[in-house]
């Protein structure tokens, strides 16, 4: 059993331990974000028609992982405040009823991916092209719906009880393998078959299924099955399930919500401007992936560490805790971002050097607009997931779905009636972002969030 007491000692504000909690969740959300940019950049110099196809088909893919991942933080926020709370059974119970969950879900969207794309993804492709192969690489991708949401389980749990080392290691396996894979069943190296984006979906999955290996065997051998009691399958607990899914769900509806819009937004981008602007799109989509890695690892730590401190009864803690993340955040967002911003040929060359370097620089406006959003992401991201640590996610919701709904009628009034070029496209993130922050840091201050309940 958990000492309570320990705990209190153990949780530190400091922007060292902030860091040192949310650098691991960086590079598993690197991890994930690599493998989206793996796909692209090796599409990229395989073929044109492959590198659009995954422009579109990738984010589809994102909606579909990011609604298991919305349900796994749900989870990590509950097993946080177990922790505070010294609640080791409780740490174990939640776990397995969040792992039962989310592979019951995988089931669902297995189905769907293989049996219901064809008529969805009709519905937002105009290209028969684009839509033809964005359906070889979803009906294979789908395979690993089943190993993606059991390894953001784990995840949940090593973030949530605040030890996240191990995710560096696996994280690193995960894109070794993944890149490697990519370079095989693409273009066909070592006698497998060349398979283009068909062999990006399997490289994929197959890294997927490495990198839950090697997490499983870790749990095992690493003490950490024994030392949370997860030898011992509970009962199914559906007390703890409904608490998982009324704060999940909002969190759920967000990400589809966000994401959803995204879709939309590179689809109005092929319809109003064309494959030219699109495959710029998706370019400055690969960019951004990589430069909010960091907001990504922080928004997940501050889930955690705002909801241990209100589980410790330290709520006078949790601005203090929120500024600090998103200053460091913002810092580090930086320091990666303005050499790519002023010189994106220079450092892009890496990965998307060679014959087609003029679409970098027909990009190089974009660069700037990103810039403007990235600032404002890296500050909203962590105010708004510090919201939903306090339990208020359902309101999370409501900020997102109305903020989304403004974000979509700016972005079709600009494109359909006033013909806007796509740098001008793009501020519609900047819209997004300033919205976002704005009523997120509202609500937090107002205090209406300390009597939140899990």
């Amino acid at each position: 059993m958990l000492n309570l007491l320990e705990n209190k000692m153990a949780l530190s504000t400091t922007y060292k331990s902030i860091l040192g909690i949310a650098f691991p969740i960086m590079l598993g959300s690197a991890a994930q974000q690599i493998i989206g940019l793996s796909d692209s950049v090796f599409l990229f110099h395989y073929s044109e028609l492959d590198f659009a196809a995954i422009a579109l088909v990738s984010v589809f893919y994102l909606i579909i992982a990011s609604i298991g991942y919305g349900f796994s933080k749900g989870g990590q926020i509950i097993i946080a405040r177990k922790l505070g709370e010294g609640d080791t059974k409780g740490i174990s119970k939640s776990f397995y009823t969040l792992l039962i969950f989310e592979m019951a879900l995988a089931l669902v969207m297995f189905l769907f991916l293989r049996y219901g794309t064809d008529w969805f993804l009709k519905i937002f492709i105009k290209s028969p092209r684009i839509y033809e192969h964005s359906l070889f690489y979803i009906k294979i991708r789908a395979f690993g719906v089943f190993l993606s949401y059991a390894g953001i389980s784990i995840i949940a749990l090593y973030t949530g009880i605040s030890r996240t080392r191990f995710i560096i290691y696996d994280s690193l396996i995960l894109v070794i393998s993944n890149v490697f894979l990519n370079y095989i069943f693409i273009f066909g190296k070592f006698g497998a078959p060349e398979m283009g984006i068909k062999g990006a979906a399997l490289a994929s999955v197959l890294a997927e299924g490495i990198g839950f290996i090697v997490f499983l065997i870790y749990m095992i051998w690493g003490g950490s099955a024994k030392k949370w009691g997860l030898y011992s399958i509970p009962r199914p607990d559906f007390k703890s399930l409904f608490s998982i899914l009324r704060l999940s769900s909002p969190i759920v509806a967000q990400a589809v919500i966000s994401l959803g819009s995204w879709f939309i937004f590179f689809s109005l981008i092929e319809i109003f401007l064309g494959e030219k602007a699109l495959a710029i799109s998706n370019l400055i989509r690969n960019v951004s992936l990589i430069l909010t890695i960091p907001s990504w690892g922080f928004s997940s730590a501050i889930n955690s560490l705002v909801s241990q401190l209100i589980g410790m009864r330290k709520r006078m803690g949790v601005m203090p805790i929120i500024y600090k993340t998103a200053y460091l955040n913002l810092i580090i967002t930086m320091i990666l971002t303005l050499p790519v911003v002023f010189f994106p040929s220079f450092t892009l060359y890496p990965i998307f050097g060679g014959e087609n370097m003029t679409l970098i620089h027909d990009a190089r406006y974009v660069f700037f607009v990103l810039l403007v959003i990235l600032i404002l992401a890296s500050v909203g991201m962590v105010i708004f997931n510090g919201l939903s640590g306090t339990g208020a996610s359902a309101y999370g919701m409501k900020i997102q779905a109305m903020v989304s709904v403004v974000y979509l009628l700016y972005i079709f009034v600009i494109l359909k009636y006033f013909k806007v070029s796509v740098e001008v496209a793009w501020t519609a993130e900047i819209v997004y972002w300033v919205l976002v922050m704005t009523l997120s840091l509202r609500y937090m201050l107002t205090k209406r969030w300390h009597g939140k309940r899990l």
